[in-house]
């Protein structure tokens, strides 16, 4: 049998049959189009920046001397061998270079699609957010657009490594391959970001399929996730319901994905293991109002803390950013936030501050407007550095 790469004696190649395919299709087209798509045609396989109006005369001298060649040597001539004929003898192809038909489509599917994980890529995005909204426009069809993206990515890729971070990205591209309907359309459109074009899909239909989605990848790395809560996050919005344009939709699908990241998924997490503060690994635990101990002491393991005192709600690092809290009982004083959950704040400040069982304070959160909150200290940790660390609960 022949390889690819080899003649075919039996049959016309691929390649020949593809222009011939195209000569017939160009004849019917008038001039202005058919100009237009062979000063793209030019440009792809012989890279020449040809104007319309040269590139259609440049096909035209191609069809003549396949015409002519093929009276003078009485046999078929193809279209490739006129084309190199007549590039070559022109001012404008020094070098006769021409693309194979198989690259030819390489080329149009790296453009395409993302290297990584051969989902369509942002550039395709916007073009089938056009076409697919102009036709629900026109024909009063539903339109539905979910955004993804994995949670605690970052984190993963710090720990593990980008390679195992890749091959996330390539898991969760796989998930949504499988689990769409053929006239769907899922995109990488960023880093660890991808979107989803459901036709014909409302609001309920897309919220299914995003669960689906989502649990599908949750098992896909279950086994290999170890403590890191890698999932698909995602927000639906759906056309007319939420909108009729295309920026409309997107940042309402954005809203609704930053709403489950950081409240929804929250409140449906569990974690297996309640934590300490990662500041009490030098010092002692103490509840409220207890005096404070030598900073040499090892505290207690997470296990053997009152039942009171465990996490119910997964918390959101805040390191590294500029969070803080205005204490609100005084006005001058102020605490970094460490990290914030559904459920309370872990506050960190100098040992000279002095803070009641309840008090209020003003959190400045980087994103979120500033809010103000009801506080019950639960627990307070002192460490070697001076600090305190206090964890804090809302109280509604």
């Amino acid at each position: 049998m022949a390889s690819p790469s080899e003649p075919s004696h039996g049959g016309t190649p691929p390649e020949d049959s593809f222009l011939e395919l195209l000569a017939e299709t160009l004849e019917n087209l008038d001039r202005v189009p058919r100009g237009q798509f062979l000063q793209r045609f030019f440009k792809t396989i012989a890279q020449l920046d040809l104007s319309e109006t040269v590139s259609s005369d440049y096909w035209d001298q191609i069809l003549e001397r396949r015409r002519q060649l093929a009276d003078t040597l009485d046999k078929p001539i193809s279209l490739k061998a006129a084309m190199v004929d007549v590039l070559a003898s022109s001012t404008y192809l020094r070098v006769p270079i021409l693309m194979e038909y198989q690259d030819l489509k390489k080329l149009q599917f790296s453009a395409a699609t993302d290297p990584l994980t051969e989902l369509y890529n942002r550039r395709l995005f916007e073009e089938h957010f056009d076409k697919e909204l102009n036709r629900a426009l026109r024909y009063n069809q539903h339109l539905a657009l979910v955004i993804l993206d994995l949670h605690q990515f970052k984190e993963v890729n710090d720990r593990f490594g980008h390679p195992q971070g890749d091959l996330f990205l390539k898991t969760a591209a796989a998930t949504l391959r499988k689990s769409l309907r053929t006239s769907d359309y899922a995109f990488r459109i960023g880093g660890d970001e991808f979107a989803l074009l459901l036709v014909h899909s409302d609001a309920e239909q897309a919220n299914t399929l995003a669960r689906r989605i989502r649990a599908n990848f949750g098992a896909a790395v279950e086994s290999v996730q170890a403590s890191v809560g890698l999932a698909l996050d995602f927000g639906i919005a759906v056309f007319p319901a939420d909108g009729d344009q295309k920026d409309v939709l997107v940042r309402i699908a954005d809203q609704r994905l930053y709403e489950m990241k950081h409240l929804q998924r929250g409140a449906n997490a569990q974690q297996s293991k309640p934590q300490v503060p990662s500041a009490a690994v030098t010092a002692p635990f103490r509840p409220a109002g207890a005096p404070a101990t030598s900073s040499t002491q090892i505290p207690p393991s997470p296990a053997s803390l009152p039942a009171s005192e465990k996490r119910k709600w997964e918390r959101v690092s805040l390191a590294g950013t500029r969070a803080y809290a205005q204490l609100a009982d005084s006005p001058q004083s102020t605490a970094r936030v460490v990290d914030l959950g559904y459920g309370g704040v872990a506050l960190e400040m100098d040992a000279s501050e002095e803070l009641g069982s309840r008090f209020s304070a003003v959190l400045h959160v980087p994103i979120l407007p500033p809010v103000r909150v009801a506080l019950k200290k639960i627990y307070q940790v002192q460490a070697s550095s001076g600090k305190v660390r206090v964890g804090c609960a809302f109280v509604s």
